[in-house]
């Protein structure tokens, strides 16, 4: 990261509330987007729930970060890691894994015509089937749209590892494609 920052950056710090609007506009939605795409090991956690907290815990912790606001994403999402990270760990030692509603539901769930559904749950699949690097790394620079520089930020890891991972990760994908995708687009 560079040594100084940029206005954005400098404007947020001091607490201006335009700035830390400007930055939530640019990367709150690929933030939530991005943490829906990881393994949740608590299912009583949303992707929301772990966004917020990524917020509060940027806005505690910004005098800390010296960098420009393209920086900062990949700062943003590095915090939503260790975050996510921390639910893991907390689920795991405590193992609460809610119970199924649909086993106690009498009536069966009528299955309707959704493809937007059938296509996030393809696309999840798929990310699931992946090594957890590969499987962050893609969700970052393709689901996401962060460039390698801010992937490498908010994973923890070097650049070259990103494309690395990158690539593997496409190219897995691209050996498990059926050969007729199973929504249209």
């Amino acid at each position: 990261m560079t040594s100084s920052d940029d206005q954005l950056v400098a404007r947020a710090k001091t607490g201006d509330a335009e700035a830390w609007r400007a930055l939530y506009r640019d990367h709150a939605g690929r933030l939530v987007v991005w943490l829906s795409t990881r393994p949740q090991a608590d299912a009583a956690i949303a992707a929301e729930d772990l966004a917020a907290e990524t917020w509060l815990t940027a806005a505690e912790k910004i005098h800390a970060f010296h960098g420009t606001s393209s920086e900062f994403a990949g700062w943003l999402f590095g915090i939503a890691r260790k975050l996510g990270g921390n639910v893991h760990r907390r689920s795991q030692r405590r193992r609460t894994d809610p119970v199924d509603l649909q086993t106690l539901d009498r009536h069966p769930v009528v299955v309707g015509p959704e493809p937007a559904y059938a296509v996030k749950e393809w696309v999840l699949h798929a990310l699931a089937s992946l090594p957890p690097r590969e499987r962050d790394v893609v969700g970052c620079r393709e689901v996401v749209g962060l460039d390698v520089e801010s992937t490498a930020a908010a994973l923890g890891i070097s650049s070259v590892a990103v494309r690395v991972a990158h690539h593997r990760g496409l190219r897995r994908l691209a050996e498990r494609l059926p050969e007729r995708v199973p929504f249209d687009v």
